[in-house]
């Protein structure tokens, strides 16, 4: 009987390494790279004030928009970003475990501590204060980065790659895909329109997730490809 074409497949399974997966690599690597230089672009603008301009313009024009019905979504879509993606994450490793898929499990424990070690380490080498929240109560801790963009991009991002990696139906991985940006993105924007974040936190956050899951990507080759030579030799 021919398997259905949405059903998973080989989830404990080390890709093969074609051309595409090698390419793959690469572009993450090369990615992870532009993020970083992004990232210390960014945040070398930011000590010096020359992104005060572009943050009051935007967070001007995005609270133009402002209703109560937006105001409630946004909340909510905030709480996506932290207080509901933590109850996600124990979730997923639940998923996992019954799964028994211990690599995704692995993956996404380095992916999150990882995230939450970055957010951190950055707010502290910052010590950018935080705007005027246009709705609800300031946050306490620094701006800089966004820690919903890190976190978000982290989260959604590695478990649509867990879950897309191991789906035969090209429709459905695409359809992951699109869900997981759309989410992330309207995390970063809840931010900003709130008030409790500047655009260029929201941007910054999503570069230092870039670099931080590109640089996992390119680690995680490297030591399969250690590991296949020594079974080799």
């Amino acid at each position: 009987m021919p398997e259905d074409s949405h059903q998973l497949s080989g989830p404990e399974e080390t890709p093969k390494p074609t051309v595409l997966f090698e390419t793959a690599i690469i572009a993450s690597m090369a990615v992870a790279v532009l993020a970083l230089f992004l990232f210390a672009w960014l945040g070398s603008e930011v000590l010096a004030g020359d992104t005060e301009h572009f943050d009051q313009v935007a967070r001007t024009w995005i609270h133009h928009f402002a209703s109560t019905g937006m105001t409630r979504a946004m909340h909510a879509v905030s709480l996506m970003g932290y207080e509901i993606l933590l109850v996600e994450v124990v979730i997923a490793f639940i998923v996992f475990a019954k799964l028994r898929w211990k690599r995704a499990a692995l993956w996404l424990a380095i992916a999150m501590i990882g995230s939450v070690l970055l957010d951190l380490a950055l707010k502290s080498a910052y010590h950018r204060v935080r705007p005027t929240a246009f709705f609800g109560s300031p946050a306490r801790y620094y701006s800089f980065p966004s820690g919903h963009a890190l976190s978000s991009l982290c989260f959604y991002g590695v478990i649509a790659g867990l879950f897309s990696a191991r789906i035969k139906s090209l429709a459905l991985r695409i359809l992951i895909w699109v869900a997981a940006a759309a989410l992330v993105a309207a995390i970063g924007l809840s931010r900003i329109y709130l008030g409790v974040h500047y655009p260029s936190d929201v941007l910054a956050g999503y570069l230092a997730a870039t670099v931080w899951v590109g640089t996992v990507i390119v680690l995680d080759h490297v030591r399969k490809v250690r590991k296949g030579r020594q079974r080799a030799t």
